[in-house]
């Protein structure tokens, strides 16, 4: 038997076709943002991943959007996005019906350094729609909570209305070492927490510079500011990580849409190392 007849077929589907995933859940997260829990082929790779890995799905007839895969990588009967409703392929993915079809490609990209982490403690900051990606790194930490130290989550929004997963994300706050706090721009007459820039909050964390790791997402400002705060606050920029979004159509870095300097964000990232991507988050043009 040949090498290629000996391989699962589902291991050899190339990787611009899609697979049919089917919607089993829609859950409403806030005024515009969704999470779907999309069931695909049983033992196709399509279903295991990395934290901080990305799909392509795809709406037939309307189009194809990266997503950032947001459930547990330990689970592999189906995988979660959380989709904010920006346009039209978005819109369509998001109004999708249980047992309704779309299509999934991938996993692609690069994932959140969490064997290197090991030992150590986790600092990680998200804005906005920037947790989803994160939040599949979190489930990875507590369900090996010896092989890492102190875990802490920092979260930005606009409002209140905008923050994800609230009920989860107080939920992880009451674990054993474990802090979260969030903050929003505007908090309204009922808002009780943090009001400011999520860089502001980290005078509120108690931290060991020379054994914490960094993840980071969210808006690139944010980014910036936020990767150059923890540079002065001792965090190596070695041990910093962004991931970077771009307009991404191939996935694979053929066809340069989401080209940052030398780097396909497709390819190369979307995880990349605050001391690679640093250079390029100054530029406008970028």
């Amino acid at each position: 038997m040949s090498l290629l007849l000996s391989v699962p077929a589902a291991a050899r589907r190339p990787v611009m076709q899609p697979v049919v995933g089917r919607v089993l859940q829609l859950v409403k997260e806030t005024h515009d943002t969704f999470t779907l829990n999309i069931e695909a082929p049983p033992g196709d790779p399509v279903s295991s991943f990395r934290p901080g890995q990305f799909s392509m799905l795809y709406v037939h007839g309307v189009g194809e959007l990266p997503i950032s895969i947001s459930g547990d990588p330990e689970r592999h009967d189906y995988l979660t996005y959380t989709i904010r409703s920006v346009g039209q392929v978005t819109y369509q993915l998001v109004t999708r019906q249980p047992g309704e079809c779309i299509g999934l490609r991938g996993p692609f990209g690069t994932a959140w350094p969490l064997t290197e982490a090991r030992g150590k403690s986790l600092l990680i900051v998200a804005g906005g729609i920037g947790l989803a990606p994160l939040r599949p790194a979190i489930y990875h930490v507590l369900r090996h909570r010896g092989d890492y130290n102190r875990l802490v989550v920092l979260y930005g929004g606009r409002s209140p209305r905008d923050l994800l997963y609230r009920k989860e994300f107080a939920a992880w706050g009451m674990l054993p070492d474990t802090q979260t706090l969030a903050t929003v721009d505007y908090g309204g007459v009922s808002w009780r927490g943090h009001v400011g820039v999520v860089t502001a909050m980290f005078r509120h964390v108690r931290m060991q510079p020379d054994e914490t790791v960094a993840m980071l997402c969210g808006p690139e400002i944010m980014m910036r500011y936020a990767g150059r705060e923890l540079e002065s606050r001792g965090i190596p920029a070695s041990r910093i990580f962004l991931s970077m979004e771009r307009n991404m159509k191939c996935a694979v870095g053929f066809c340069g849409h989401c080209q940052l300097g030398p780097y396909f964000v497709c390819r190369d990232g979307p995880v990349f190392p605050f001391t690679r991507i640093k250079p390029y988050l100054d530029l406008y043009e970028l």
